[in-house]
């Protein structure tokens, strides 16, 4: 009874078109997928896929960011992309390739819209519009994969935190980050002393508060300045891209009182 009270709660609160690439599809192609469309919780630490695995689903997040890692074989790790409700989880589903060498792990815990990968390809072989948004989406998400791969080889570590918070602010509905020191090095790839060092200096210059997991970000405009280029040019070319999913939703209007 509790997890079916959950769940119909989470489906009041959650619509498909939170996500912005389901938002952007036509009237037509979404009666076509909604239907089919399952409301999953997606946990802190969930991996939804390992390297090598087959992929059975795509995944539209909503109000979650999931974070796509390569491991090595001695178990240390590097995020390449990060993903919230502005795309989706599992290209190489519809790309052809069914598996990929990442690693998919929810970073920030939330929900998210399951598909089964043949629904997906049944629509995207249509060769229609939503072969056309996939193929936009995913060269924005080349786009910042390799971006990162250039800011973790030249950039400092107080630079990557930068572009590693605006691109997770970018696909949260807030300001609001609930993310261990400890895992946001995971994601970097760097020690964790590092991450503890470049915080503490963001914070000390008024950019971001800090308190046992808890993240939020004070000062866009000066944690805008203090990265480097490469937030900018992820975020420049996935409003190129995708000109339809790039308004971020305002926060909800505090209620007014007489």
């Amino acid at each position: 009874m509790l997890q079916t009270a959950l769940k119909h709660h989470a489906a009041v609160k959650h619509k498909p078109t939170d996500n912005q690439l389901l938002n952007a599809l036509s009237v037509e192609v979404q009666q076509r997928l909604l239907p089919h469309l399952e409301l999953v919780p997606m946990p802190l630490g969930k991996v939804l896929y390992e390297s090598g695995d087959v992929l059975r689903y795509v995944y539209f997040p909503t109000d979650c960011i999931v974070s796509l890692l390569y491991v090595m074989e001695n178990g240390s790790s590097a995020e390449i992309s990060v993903v919230g409700y502005d795309g989706l989880i599992g290209v190489a589903l519809f790309m052809g390739g069914e598996s990929t060498t990442s690693r998919a792990l929810v970073q920030s815990a939330g929900f998210a819209y399951r598909l089964l990968g043949q629904r997906m390809k049944d629509e995207f072989n249509r060769h229609g519009e939503l072969l056309h948004l996939m193929l936009r989406y995913s060269q924005a998400l080349i786009t910042q994969m390799a971006q990162t791969a250039v800011c973790n080889r030249h950039h400092s570590i107080e630079q990557q935190l930068c572009r590693w918070l605006l691109l997770s602010l970018d696909r949260l509905k807030n300001n609001h980050l609930v993310m261990t020191q400890e895992l946001i090095a995971n994601m970097l790839g760097v020690r964790r002393e590092g991450v503890t060092e470049a915080a503490g200096r963001l914070h000390k210059q008024g950019v971001i508060d800090y308190s046992r997991g808890h993240i939020t970000v004070t000062n866009r405009g000066k944690l805008e300045a203090l990265s480097c280029e490469c937030y900018a040019v992820v975020k420049a070319e996935t409003d190129r891209l995708l000109p339809a999913c790039n308004n971020k939703p305002a926060p909800p209007k505090a209620p007014v009182t007489n």
